[in-house]
């Protein structure tokens, strides 16, 4: 996650209050999904943003997550997501999203 989303989240998240937030993340692959959840709960692992040191344990989703999914209409998601989902390692970004919320996900 870039410096710039960092820092929106942050301010999102003092704004609104965290209890409030849901991230939702498109990346490609499981890896890149969970860097940038464990950046939106425990801190930038990388020690580079805004939101190092900074434990935030927002609410976390793939778009591709059944839970997300559901909530949108399927014309849009299959205009909009269902092509790319067709490539996706969806079970690998699964996995790798629900070890992050079951970690690190306070709400």
């Amino acid at each position: 996650m870039d410096l710039e989303n960092q820092k929106r989240v942050l301010e999102l998240s003092e704004k609104y209050g965290p209890e409030n937030l849901v991230i939702i993340l498109g990346a490609a692959e499981g890896e890149a999904a969970g860097l940038a959840a464990e950046t939106v709960t425990a801190g930038d692992p990388t020690f580079a943003g805004p939101l190092t040191g900074v434990q935030l344990g927002l609410r976390v989703y793939h778009v591709c997550e059944e839970e997300i999914k559901s909530e949108i209409d399927p014309d849009i998601y299959d205009e909009q997501i269902s092509m790319m989902e067709m490539v996706l390692d969806i079970d690998d970004i699964v996995s790798e999203m629900t070890a992050i919320r079951d970690e690190f996900c306070k709400y």
